[in-house]
């Protein structure tokens, strides 16, 4: 989770990146430390170079938040020139660094925030099986299933699947990938409506939601499946 913390408030994983020469670099983390003293929060950048953690003081932060204290100790680090964003390999079809993050966070299974909720189903006692088929015959996959209760989620990825609040059209090759999205996102709601057709339950979250909630999402529909039998 900490990692996760630091990605959204640097603005993305791909914006953490320490520049430490000849072509190496690293993960930079923007660390909080309450001076009881003077009662004042200061920031610092670090990051490990070989065998040695490198700490860089970025000032006071006067947020009344720890992600605002964490955004501001990660805007003062660029300022500083400490810390840049990725670069976009030449070959990339990506149109930006956002977009190739993007992508490259959306594994075919076990991405991160598939196992957060699968984690966490697990930790409420639910046994569930992961990455099959709801309907053997019918060639999609959903990323955790319920057998016996037909309940069927999907994690889609913001890219590859039309995230109306986070997905960046591409800008190379603009008109495939255009065509890729309007595929998948027709591919998920026919997928939706066969399922529904044949008795299950369709739960689709984006991999940005509140893990919670999506789990209360299951409990709940787990539920309503048990009342029904």
């Amino acid at each position: 989770m900490a990692d996760a913390e630091q990605d959204k408030a640097a603005g993305g994983a791909h914006r953490r990146v320490v520049d430490l020469g000849a072509g190496r670099t690293a993960k930079g983390t923007v660390v909080l430390k309450f001076t009881e003293g003077s009662g004042t929060i200061r920031a610092y950048l670090r990051w490990r170079d070989h065998d040695r953690t490198v700490s860089r003081s970025l000032g006071a932060v006067e947020h009344g938040t720890r992600s605002a204290n964490l955004s501001e100790g990660w805007e003062r680090a660029r300022a500083l020139c400490l810390v840049r964003d990725e670069a976009l390999p030449e070959e990339s079809w990506a149109s930006s660094r956002e977009v190739r993050a993007s992508m490259r966070g959306n594994r075919g299974r076990d991405t991160t925030p598939e196992l957060r909720l699968r984690a966490a189903l697990h930790a409420h006692g639910l046994r569930y099986r992961v990455s099959v088929r709801p309907l053997p015959e019918l060639r999609r996959t959903a990323d955790i299933v319920f057998p016996k209760e037909r309940l069927a989620v999907f994690v889609d990825g913001c890219f590859w699947h039309g995230c109306p609040e986070h997905h960046r059209p591409a800008k190379k090759n603009s008109e495939f990938w255009g065509t890729k999205i309007v595929d998948n996102k027709r591919r998920d709601a026919e997928t939706n409506q066969i399922l529904t057709e044949r008795g299950w339950t369709v739960i689709r979250c984006w991999e940005h939601e509140d893990t919670d909630a999506v789990v209360d999402k299951v409990v709940t529909a787990l539920g309503r499946s048990a009342a029904l039998k």
